[in-house]
């Protein structure tokens, strides 16, 4: 017998993420079957991605942007129905029909349709940091209680996920720590001094991959390596100490686990994203992913540096939020969000996004998170502080 297709829904789907896992897709149409799409302005894309994979569903963030891929849907005669809001992201995530749910949505919009995902126990892929960032607690919960497969897509994460056993149960008596690799980003040797001239060009210029504004900004700050670290606190049920970051520029070994035997196993490969994305889609088995071999022959030498605070003050206020009150992690992921779009928009400078997160952190006390409820509370409560930190930095 054929076995039945893998219905997959991508939230996030006009994204560089989205993108590749529609790429991945697209290679295997005996395997899955595309039932619903979510984007939040990209209304042209949106609409030839309807055309290819003719889902039962697409979702908008507006309902200006909504009117108008229908209107576009309609003149194309695609069976596609168009729908709009937060509940319609909840739907699409949760819906029956749905065996898989890629969660590439940027930023905290992501967290209710992820914990919907996960309540549905559906299996989950996550390239949302923030739904672990933010979510914490309340999002592992829901992971638990709903029986969800989570499966990292951040290539880090799912370097170690690919590193380790099989069987979670033995994880935390067989990991000693875990590296995260870094390329550094575009001002890795960068003097210190002069990033406060840096453009918001410059910065959305990553050495390795083409990825949005916003996650290019993280990558230049690595801010993105501190949401990681949080991330990877959550996934791999390790304390804050058994985490570290190492700068690798040539993003070949994408990261790696430290036994206590000493042994360090770790996941190597072209910086494709298609690779984890395959590699989610497809768990516990292998399939093609699109993505370049290795050729080991013509290879460069692989270099490792210890990351500089100096250059990246973002990058250790991870582990003082992980060993914060709880709901610190919300406090910096909001203050984050509102410094890189105020430093995107040129309100603030490059150097002045640390202080926002430092400002904000200081600011807004982290209060007891019971659900998502109080989780949203306190990220409304810090992206005010923020946007009046970042206002007072702009005069």
């Amino acid at each position: 017998m054929t076995p039945m297709k893998q219905r997959v829904t991508v939230l996030g789907s006009t994204g560089s993420v989205g993108v590749n896992t529609l790429d991945v897709i697209a290679r295997h149409p005996e395997r899955f079957e595309v039932f619903a799409l979510s984007a939040a302005t990209q209304t042209e894309l949106l609409l030839a991605q309807c055309a290819q994979f003719k889902p039962q569903y697409a979702v908008m963030a507006s309902e200006p942007h909504a009117r108008l891929l229908a209107e576009k849907i309609k003149a194309n005669q695609l069976p596609v129905q168009v729908l709009w809001a937060q509940d319609a992201l909840e739907m699409i995530a949760s819906h029956e029909l749905v065996d898989t749910v890629m969660a590439a949505i940027v930023g905290a919009a992501g967290l209710a349709p992820c914990i919907a995902a996960a309540r549905s126990g559906k299996r989950l892929l996550l390239a949302n940091k923030e739904a672990l960032v933010v979510g914490g607690e309340v999002f592992m919960q829901a992971v638990h209680e709903g029986g969800a497969r989570l499966l990292p897509i951040d290539s880090e994460h799912s370097a170690i996920f690919q590193s380790l056993p099989e069987d979670p149960a033995v994880w935390p008596r067989r990991i000693e720590k875990i590296m995260l690799t870094s390329s550094g980003g575009p001002f890795r040797a960068r003097d210190p001094v002069t990033l406060r001239d840096v453009t918001p060009e410059q910065a959305c210029s990553h050495p390795n991959f083409s990825m949005g504004r916003k996650i290019s900004v993280d990558s230049a700050t690595m801010m993105n390596k501190a949401l990681e670290v949080i991330e990877a606190k959550y996934l791999f049920g390790v304390v804050p100490e058994q985490i570290e970051v190492v700068i690798h520029p040539q993003q070949i070994i994408h990261s790696m686990v430290q036994f206590h035997d000493a042994s360090v196993m770790a996941q190597l490969g072209t910086p494709d994203m298609r690779v984890p994305i395959a590699y989610g889609l497809s768990w516990p088995e292998r399939i093609e992913s699109g993505t370049a071999r290795l050729d080991f022959a013509r290879m460069a030498a692989m270099t490792f540096e210890v990351p500089d605070f100096q250059r990246f003050p973002c990058l250790p206020l991870a582990w003082e939020s992980l060993r914060a009150p709880p709901g610190t992690c919300v406090v910096l992921n909001a203050a984050n969000e509102i410094a890189v779009a105020a430093f995107l928009e040129k309100r603030i400078r490059f150097d002045q996004i640390h202080a926002v997160n430092r400002g904000t952190l200081d600011t807004v006390n982290a209060s007891e998170i019971r659900g998502i409820g109080d989780l949203l509370a306190l990220d409304a409560e810090s992206r005010a502080a923020a946007i009046k930190i970042a206002g007072n930095l702009a005069t």
